[in-house]
């Protein structure tokens, strides 16, 4: 397995049709295979397939060896023989993939998209790329949590707020990155909206990536 130049983009006039499986929504998510064919690190998508099924891929943390496997937004996919680590990010026309350093490829940013009581007091919160935390901490929906990969441990809870530096993740902003000028709750029929920089876009469309800055490079 060797590096090649980088082609992301290089591959659109290329039919996939492989369906990716995996936590995340179908339309939110990227094969492994087209994955590295984009990237540039397989010619071919037969040769994407062994790089997987060879175990030389891990997503956060954990190796995948389903060419399939659909990885999404803030998922780390790191390739060690290559001592390549990348991002999945939201860009304006979908999901994109930010390289990082190798300090990065061990913390994630989840989501929390809903949360409920279990025994003991504590609770139960699930995150929008579709696993689960238990903890007896604060923890409000919109919140994100800062974890620790792969074990999946939560490090930090950044609560939803004004100030905050976020990401855009869907909408006709998507891909825009702010601050919370302010939240607008909602109102009879109208949804929650945040006002970022100088516009406004559903709150559930926002995504939290730190306080006074950005704690992952996106």
């Amino acid at each position: 397995m060797h590096t090649k130049r980088i082609a992301a983009g290089a591959d659109k006039e290329r039919k996939w049709t492989t369906t990716p499986r995996g936590p995340h929504k179908r339309r939110d998510s990227i094969p492994l295979v087209k994955m590295l064919v984009d990237l540039g690190l397989a010619d071919k998508r037969k040769e994407a397939r062994k790089i997987i099924i060879d175990g030389k891929v891990l997503v956060d943390g954990k190796k995948r060896k389903e060419p399939s496997f659909g990885v999404g937004l803030m998922d780390v996919v790191s390739i060690p023989e290559l001592k390549k680590h990348y991002r999945i990010i939201a860009v304006k026309k979908g999901l994109s993939y930010k390289e990082i350093p190798e300090k990065e490829a061990n913390v994630k940013l989840c989501r929390v998209t809903g949360k409920k009581l279990v025994s003991d007091g504590k609770t139960q919160v699930n995150l929008h790329d579709g696993g689960s935390l238990i903890t007896d901490k604060d923890v409000k929906v919109k919140d994100t949590l800062v974890v620790e990969l792969p074990d999946r441990k939560m490090k930090e809870v950044i609560a939803y707020a004004v100030g905050d530096q976020v990401i855009v993740v869907h909408g006709r902003h998507r891909g825009e990155t702010g601050s919370i000028k302010d939240v607008l709750d909602a109102t009879g029929s109208r949804k929650s909206l945040t006002a970022v920089n100088d516009f406004q876009t559903l709150t559930d469309y926002v995504f939290v990536v730190g306080k006074d800055k950005a704690m992952v490079e996106i």
